[in-house]
Order: C-alpha cells, then sequence, then structure tokens
C-alpha cells in the first residue's frame, strides 16, 4: 500500500501493523527535521505556522499559563489531569486547523536538537501551541543565532568577530 494513501485512512482502521507504525515515525521525523532546519533559518519570531497562529497563542496562554515552554515536563503533557486539559485545548482547533490531531514529535528543551532523550510524541496542534510559544517568547532564536555563528565559523572558538560583543550568549543575554 502506498504510504500516502495508507496514512490517509483513520488510525481505527488499522491494528497496530508495524509497517505501518514505521511510515509514520518516518512522516513525523520528517516533520521534526524539517521545522528544525527552519528555525535554523529563519528568525523565529517571524514565523507564521498556520493561518491560525495569533488564535493559537491566544488559547495557549490562555489556558496554560504557567507552562514553561522553553524546558516541556513531559508530566505537562501527559499525565491524566494534563492530557484532560489537553483535549478540551485541542479540540477547539478540529475543522480550523488541518491534522490537528496528528501525532507528531516535540522537543522537550527548546534549546537543543531533535534526540531520543529530547523528543515526545504529541498531536500537531500542541506542536504548533507550544512551538509558536517558543517563537514569539523568544525561546527559539538561540538555535536560530547558533546556526547563524555556525555558518560564520564563530560558533565555540572562543574569539568573537571584530565588534562583536564577547559577553552575549547564544542567547542573546
Amino acid at each position: 500500500m502506498p504510504a500516502a494513501a495508507a496514512l490517509s485512512h483513520s488510525a481505527e482502521s488499522y491494528g497496530n501493523d508495524p509497517e505501518l507504525e514505521m511510515m509514520w515515525a518516518m512522516k513525523a521525523y520528517q516533520h521534526a527535521e524539517i521545522y528544525f532546519n527552519l528555525i535554523s533559518s529563519v528568525d523565529p519570531r517571524f514565523l507564521k505556522l498556520t493561518k491560525s497562529d495569533s488564535r493559537i497563542y491566544s488559547e495557549f496562554r490562555s489556558q496554560f499559563r504557567e507552562l514553561n515552554v522553553r524546558l516541556l515536563n513531559p508530566e505537562d503533557l501527559k499525565s491524566e489531569s494534563a492530557k484532560a486539559a489537553w483535549r478540551s485545548f485541542c479540540m477547539q482547533f478540529e475543522g480550523e486547523v488541518e491534522d490537528f490531531n496528528y501525532g507528531t514529535l516535540l522537543r522537550l528543551d527548546c534549546s537543543k536538537d531533535y534526540t531520543e532523550e529530547n523528543t515526545i510524541f504529541v498531536t500537531r496542534i500542541q506542536f504548533f501551541a507550544v512551538e509558536i510559544a517558543r517563537n514569539r517568547e523568544g525561546c527559539n532564536t538561540a538555535v536560530y543565532e547558533s546556526s547563524a555563528k555556525g555558518k560564520t565559523g564563530n560558533v565555540g572558538n572562543g574569539n568573537p568577530q571584530e565588534g562583536e560583543d564577547e559577553t552575549k550568549s547564544v542567547a542573546g543575554t
């Protein structure tokens, strides 16, 4: 069965087919890789991920005011009480955000790349909510700045380029 056709069916129509699970994992990984490359190449503060970014951000911060998006605790996403809160949040976007409930990968620590230890599986709307917040709140800027410095050959060598403030960290503080 071609991947695109298989992935277009609802999850309920399949059992635990290892081949299908591998296709979903590959799709989620490709999405993660593309997103990380994007925030490494473009200042994330100016990214628009969906046509509903403003509403997603507003609803997210009204319902999850205290959630630390810089460093996520898996319990804030996966505990029983968190699942109930997230379910309520997510369902608001059914029909508004395409594939809102598809699975995708999310970094726990936004200053790091996708690794097995730094990744959690979430719904796409959870990914959008957290990443829109990270972008708007400047949390993903460190990834972009680190990548920009890497392109100039200045990362980790301890020698600021002429005119560069040597006290400035990667996070811009």
